[in-house]
């Protein structure tokens, strides 16, 4: 029972259950009201001729109650669970009021149009009760979702978030010690990428369409590896090919230096990743770059952008490691 109580809005739960109960038997007691008023059996389809399909009084009253309370229900509880965006929930509230009171007001107005008839093939729905009915509705949902409140409950994400706050709290330097950075190759690789493969692919695809759509993959592969994500912070460092592969994460306390050079990628095999005995590189061309040297004998090289970002994410993966090796943590593999 805790679960489910920690997993949904109580409140939103309460009004989700209630609201349409509560207004399908307002419906039920004004129907009452006026039955003495309404014709039996009373019309429930018309077509241009008139009225089409009929049915008792109380038959249309309990359907009638029972499709408010469905409807209503329907939307109104993707609002209680507190796994969905508040948003969302937001939204659900506002279109479960709306569609309760949308039921009511057709209701309503199939009821109103045969007020006074003694016959009900001469009823029609009241247009004005069904305009009148509709925009309220419409408007009420629109506050609803504006005024409601989604139950925040603390969560992970949460604790999470207050224990970073705390760290920096302890530690100013923290916020030194993270670098996030893209770099990719220069933009007049990719022209002659395009002009290499894309080229050919709109002069085979007459002739060859398979081939051209092979080609055009193949170059929009090497162009997305010609793309690379650093991420470096107390954990250590982290590249990513294309921007999600990782091919590189080394720990902080594995770092013996880290240099920033100006590099050739032939040097290293070439562009995009490479990895060779005991180096392995990821250069989206030649110029700055960070060589980090191992503490097992290994070498890395990645390219660093811009002088200025290879020398800053130099400086800060050398410090980062000195801190790990003070802290005495483990090299990791």
């Amino acid at each position: 029972m805790g679960k489910i109580r920690d997993a949904v809005d109580a409140r939103a739960l309460r009004f989700a259950v209630g609201f349409p109960l509560m207004l399908a038997a307002g419906f039920v007691v004004c129907a009452f009201l006026v039955r003495s008023d309404l014709p039996e059996p009373l019309a429930v389809r018309w077509t241009e001729a008139g009225a089409a399909d009929f049915a008792p009084f109380p038959t249309v009253v309990a359907v009638g109650a029972a499709m408010i309370v469905l409807a209503g229900w329907a939307v109104l509880l993707q609002a209680v669970p507190l796994s969905r965006p508040a948003v969302m929930r937001r939204i659900m509230m506002g279109a479960g009021l709306s569609l309760s009171l949308f039921v009511t007001t057709v209701l309503a107005a199939v009821l109103v149009g045969q007020l006074g008839l003694q016959d009900a093939r001469n009823s029609r729905v009241d247009v004005s009760v069904l305009a009148l009915g509709s925009g309220a509705a419409l408007s009420l949902g629109v506050v609803m979702g504006l005024v409601f409140k989604a139950d925040e409950r603390w969560s992970i994400d949460d604790d999470m978030a207050m224990r970073e706050t705390l760290e920096r709290e302890r530690d100013p330097e923290l916020a030194k010690d993270s670098v996030s950075l893209w770099v990719h190759a220069r933009s007049s690789v990719f022209v002659m990428l395009g002009v290499a493969t894309l080229l050919p692919a709109a002069l085979l695809t007459i002739a060859v369409p398979w081939l051209a759509a092979l080609l055009v993959a193949a170059a929009l592969l090497a162009a997305a590896f010609l793309f690379a994500r650093i991420r470096v912070d107390r954990s250590g460092l982290r590249v990513f090919a294309a921007g999600f592969v990782r091919v590189m994460d080394v720990p902080a306390a594995a770092i013996n230096a880290a240099t920033p050079k100006e590099v050739k990628a032939a040097d290293y095999g070439g562009w995009g990743y490479r990895s060779h005995g005991s180096t392995t590189a990821l250069l989206v061309s030649s110029g700055p770059a960070v060589v980090v040297d191992r503490t097992d004998g290994r070498r890395l090289a990645v390219s660093g952008g811009s002088a200025a970002t290879a020398d800053n994410v130099a400086h800060v993966l050398s410090r980062v490691a000195a801190r790990a090796r003070r802290n005495g943590e483990g090299t990791g593999v």
